[in-house]
């Protein structure tokens, strides 16, 4: 039986092989970089761009709990309508309001946009949070540049925890009917 293998110089000594023929040729900018051929490397182009409608506005839907709101961002003087109501009548508790204006803090884009959304389903704090995550997703859209940043305070992912089932022969979703011994 004749034996195949290689040492372990041995496939050092092809790999420094290839590496030498590999540098005379250079077929990406990158690597034209590297090897000093060029003086900047080639810009790419970001990997999205933005998505707005014909009246100029950002359209995204948020989810929080059993909550659905659809959330429509445009520039202006930072108004935010929740249902047809202003923001300071809809959630009239602080920090709810809080809640939705963290978005253009990380962003720094205070009281730079309108936002007009519709919510229903849920109570109000998964109403402010569904809000907050369609305020993010449309920032995103209309600003690309700004999603590193929103994403980076988790803002865009979706909060998956609801409300457990009921199941039969409980008394909620895991509580169980007080025992009796006798």
């Amino acid at each position: 039986m004749s034996d195949n293998r290689q040492s372990l110089a041995d496939l050092g000594a092809a790999l420094n092989q290839q590496r030498d023929a590999a540098a005379g040729q250079s077929d990406t900018p990158a690597d034209a970089y590297v090897a000093g051929t060029t003086d900047a490397p080639v810009q790419r182009a970001p990997l999205r761009e933005q998505e707005i409608d014909a009246q100029g506005r950002a359209y995204a839907t948020g989810k929080r709990k059993d909550a659905i709101a659809r959330v429509w961002l445009k520039p202006g003087t930072g108004k935010i309508t929740i249902n047809g109501r202003d923001q300071e009548v809809y959630f009239a508790r602080p920090s709810l309001r809080l809640v939705l204006n963290q978005v253009f803090g990380v962003a720094e884009r205070e009281g730079q946009y309108d936002v007009v959304c519709t919510v229903k389903g849920g109570g109000l704090s998964g109403q402010a949070g569904a809000v907050k995550h369609g305020i993010s997703q449309a920032i995103t859209k209309y600003e690309p540049g700004l999603r590193a940043a929103v994403k980076a305070a988790g803002f865009l992912t979706r909060d998956s925890r609801v409300v457990e089932r009921k199941k039969y022969g409980k008394a909620k979703a895991r509580r169980s009917f007080q025992f009796s011994k006798r």
